[in-house]
């Protein structure tokens, strides 16, 4: 071999050429790989962050709706008892009505007492208005077992239609939609 075969075949350390990034990669490797397993490590720590705050976002609005319910569940029951304690009261006190009612429709001679009785009367019906009790009508209309006890049945009189109310016997009073007492009524058959 000619010596200018030699120089071709044979490598010179010189002329042999290292890529920078093979050099460089132990090096760098080492810092990217621990950089993305710390990244990894966050990704992990808030889905877990972000997971643990949602449920405790669903556990205060299912505690919010809870108290709402209660509040709201203890407002109808104090309302309930304090109508309960209303209509208790009231019940008691329905018989002196109808006594003072009787006596101010009965025939008598002295008007101060007819008067007097009246003014009672009156005074009741205010007290009565402000605790929101009120009177079932039942003179002249339709005959309705819910807010009516019939006691007795009359033939129908002309004009008068079958099932109406044709006399009362005794006042009903309701507050709101409860019954305190039922009209006792006669019906026309």
């Amino acid at each position: 071999m000619s010596e200018e075969t030699k120089r071709t075949d044979a490598p010179q350390p010189e002329e042999v050429e290292t890529p920078a990034a093979e050099t460089a990669a132990p090096e760098t490797e080492a810092p990217a790989a621990e950089a993305e397993a710390a990244r990894q490590a966050l990704e992990a720590k808030l889905d877990a962050a972000e997971k643990k705050a949602a449920e405790l976002k669903d556990q205060l609005l299912r505690t919010a709706a809870e108290y709402d319910n209660f509040r709201k569940r203890s407002a109808r029951e104090q309302d309930a008892s304090f109508n309960n304690g209303v209509g208790f009261a009231v019940n008691q006190i329905l018989g002196i009505l109808d006594t003072l009612e009787m006596a101010a429709n009965a025939p008598t001679t002295d008007e101060n007492y007819k008067k007097g009785v009246t003014m009672t009367l009156d005074k009741a019906a205010a007290a009565l208005n402000t605790l929101k009790v009120e009177e079932i009508p039942a003179q002249g209309q339709p005959f309705d077992p819910n807010l009516h006890a019939a006691v007795q049945q009359v033939p129908a009189e002309e004009g008068v239609e079958s099932g109406t109310v044709v006399q009362v016997y005794q006042k009903g009073y309701r507050l709101g939609d409860r019954v305190i007492r039922h009209a006792t009524v006669v019906v026309a058959e």
